[in-house]
């Protein structure tokens, strides 16, 4: 079973993660989520349980739990859609996603515009 953690302290690691929820059962692996321009922590990861049984008590034990004045929120995952379309949301006149904020890639979604006179790109689709 796959889990989301979040509220996760800033300093861990995908070990730290990993260790704290081997106290519950085997976990086959563990992974902080780390910004990718900064490459420190956002606060929240995913872990993998191969037995269901010890997945859930390890939400059970750990959703709501503190640490280092910190609360964590553990539940399971949502499934990721697989492939398809992607395309981003707008904001301020712009279109969603996309490299540059200007047009879209492979299925990443559309492109932005710059202002109200030059309107962005839709919606990536699915590639076949």
């Amino acid at each position: 079973m796959k889990l989301f953690v979040a509220g996760i302290p800033y300093d861990f690691d995908d070990v730290d993660l990993k260790e704290m929820f081997e106290l519950y059962g085997a976990v086959n692996s563990a992974k902080v989520v780390m910004d990718r321009e900064t490459g420190k922590s956002k606060g929240f990861g995913f872990v993998d349980m191969p037995d269901d049984t010890e997945a859930r008590q390890a939400i059970e034990t750990l959703d709501n739990a503190s640490i280092r004045g910190k609360k964590m929120a553990v539940k399971e995952a949502d499934e990721q859609a697989k492939g398809g379309n992607r395309g981003g949301g707008g904001r301020d006149n712009r279109g969603g996603g996309g490299r540059d904020d200007r047009g879209g890639r492979d299925d990443r979604g559309g492109g932005g515009g710059r202002d109200n006179y030059r309107p962005g790109g839709g919606g990536g689709g699915r590639r076949y």
